[in-house]
């Protein structure tokens, strides 16, 4: 088990502390929910723990089979429903991974991401659609380009 103690600070910020390892982290309300918009929001919190589990998850399977992943990147981007009860509605999920399309463990570092606990645990009414970007192959002339690499 772990604890995680959060302390409410006014003005709808929080500060939260990781009690394992005293990290602190703070949480500011968005603008379109009253508040500043000076640090993630609890919303883009489900937002980042989806990405950093999915890369965790990688990471785990790329140091299994002593592959370097290192240079990947995950960008998540957040949408919450117009209805009510205010909620987040859809998680795109972009994937940059620095192997090729051709990498003979492709499927399984799309396994691993798709083993990730947070994506377990996130509502089945929460769209999350998840996109993979592979680095193109440096012999091909034809690698196509705006895939987020550069080289």
């Amino acid at each position: 088990m772990v604890e995680i103690r959060i302390d409410y600070e006014g003005q709808l910020r929080c500060s939260a502390q990781h009690m394992p390892s005293s990290t602190k982290l703070e949480t500011d309300a968005p603008t379109d929910n009253q508040g500043r918009g000076e640090s993630f929001s609890p919303t883009d919190l489900v937002a980042t723990a989806l990405g950093s589990c999915m890369a965790t998850m990688i990471g785990i399977t790329a140091r299994h089979k002593n592959i370097d992943v290192r240079g990947m990147r995950i960008a998540v981007q957040k949408e919450i429903s117009t209805d009510l009860p205010r909620r987040i509605g859809k998680l795109t999920v972009e994937i940059f991974m620095p192997l090729s399309e051709s990498h003979p463990d492709k499927k399984i570092f799309q396994s691993s991401a798709l083993s990730c606990p947070v994506q377990h645990s996130i509502n089945p009414e929460i769209q999350v659609d998840l996109t993979w970007h592979w680095k193109p192959d440096a012999v091909s002339p034809t690698s196509p380009q705006g895939t987020g690499w550069s080289g």
